[in-house]
């Protein structure tokens, strides 16, 4: 049950609707009579170690509902990948505070850290409710059919993709965009997700669940070249060889690492640089450019999914709801998708979705490992949103531009 003091925190990279789940958690525990105070740790999981706490209790609903309608975390986030040692910390000052529910937004190691936390508070006899609340653009969390954060993250890709079509068919040559997915390739390949005839880019799209061979690619590019007089590319950060090494460590000397020991892959733009290298010296290709999307796909304003931000509130909204009414101390809440399209949500062991990895199913993928099927797209589309792409609504549905030059040449 609901009761005493709640604290909620957010992890991890931020997203586009990120704050909806902040906002969904503090205004629906606020209706709960039971509840003396909510607080907000600044900064994630260090902000509870350093007792870094805002008082949310009093904020007014238009305040909240601004910050809701705000990408990125409002709170602050935090890298920290707290270990055991870490997670006894936290939990000394959620006990010293007298918090009775901790509700963590984030994703993979977020959840990891609230299972830990849990787990000493079992132990300690510390009376404790934790739940985990999912985001990540990344779209790699077990159990859910997908994660807040990832629609909205597609729909810039899609929609960056789409733009970068017109330009490419304007001025033909060869483009390699490098799209963030470490492990899961679910964002790359949304790039698709704006393609309405034959012949629209992305040709190719190259993701980390399937084996990136240099030869076969160079092969792909210049048929499609030669083909199409020009290749759009989309690609993950984490294509790897055969024998799973980041293709960015075998092409550079010097390789950059993060805080927790992984090789920085899109980050550095280095991928771009590199793969555009190898298509200019093995394919012959002149006109070849490359972009690192970066930080740009997380928490772009323009480009929001409603359904992203529909169910980013209510994963927020259901947190407490689990908390106070479901009976368990403990869970992570999942979303999974029903009938052509709705979602129910779940509370799940922590333990299902903690430190594990999601990566595409393989009929997600087609058989030469460099595109997206049908299957994907069905599964992609609605989480775009009511109207879909806003790019592709004021594309040329018509084809008109062809027809025009098309007559020019007669």
């Amino acid at each position: 049950m609901l009761k005493g003091k709640v604290l909620i925190a957010q992890g991890g990279g931020p997203t586009a609707v990120i704050n909806q789940s902040l906002v969904g958690a503090i205004l629906e525990s606020r209706k709960f009579p039971g509840i003396e105070h909510v607080y907000g740790a600044l900064h994630g999981v260090s902000g509870i170690v350093n007792e870094d706490f805002l008082d949310l209790t009093k904020e007014t609903t238009a305040n909240l509902e601004a910050v809701a309608a705000t990408p990125c975390s409002a709170l602050g986030s935090t890298r920290d990948k707290p270990d055991a040692k870490y997670c006894q910390e936290i939990s000394k000052v959620l006990k010293a505070h007298d918090i009775g529910t901790f509700f963590y937004i984030g994703g993979n190691d977020s959840s990891d850290a609230a299972r830990i936390v849990a787990e000493h508070a079992e132990k300690s006899g510390h009376d404790l409710t934790c739940i985990h609340i999912p985001k990540t653009i990344d779209n790699d969390l077990m159990v859910n059919d997908h994660t807040p954060g990832f629609p909205s993250a597609a729909k810039f890709v899609a929609s960056a993709f789409a733009g970068i079509n017109q330009d490419n068919a304007a001025l033909k040559g060869v483009y390699v965009g490098v799209v963030m997915g470490r492990h899961a390739g679910f964002l790359t390949a949304a790039s698709a997700g704006a393609r309405l005839y034959d012949g629209d880019g992305p040709h190719l799209i190259y993701l980390p669940e399937t084996t990136f061979n240099m030869n076969n690619f160079i092969k792909d590019v210049k048929r499609v070249y030669d083909k199409h007089g020009r290749c759009i590319i989309a690609v993950s950060e984490g294509i790897h060889d055969a024998k799973g090494t980041p293709i960015i460590t075998s092409l550079m000397k010097n390789v950059e690492k993060d805080a927790h020991g992984n090789v920085q892959l899109s980050g550095t733009g280095a991928l771009a640089d590199l793969l555009c290298d190898q298509i200019k010296d093995k394919a012959g290709i002149k006109r070849v450019r490359g972009d690192t999307f970066g930080y740009l796909q997380r928490s772009f304003l323009g480009c929001v999914s409603d359904i992203d931000q529909i169910e980013a509130r209510e994963v927020g909204e259901k947190a407490v709801q689990f908390a106070h009414f479901s009976g368990k101390k403990h869970g992570t809440v999942t979303i999974h998708r029903t009938g052509n399209y709705a979602v129910e949500y779940k509370l799940s062991p922590v333990s299902a979705v903690a430190a594990k990895t999601k990566v595409m199913a393989k009929n997600m993928i087609n058989k030469d490992g460099n595109d997206v099927t049908d299957t994907f797209m069905k599964y992609l589309t609605p989480l775009l949103g009511t109207g879909g792409l806003p790019t592709v609504s004021r594309l040329d549905r018509n084809n008109t531009v062809a027809k025009i030059l098309a007559k020019k040449k007669k």
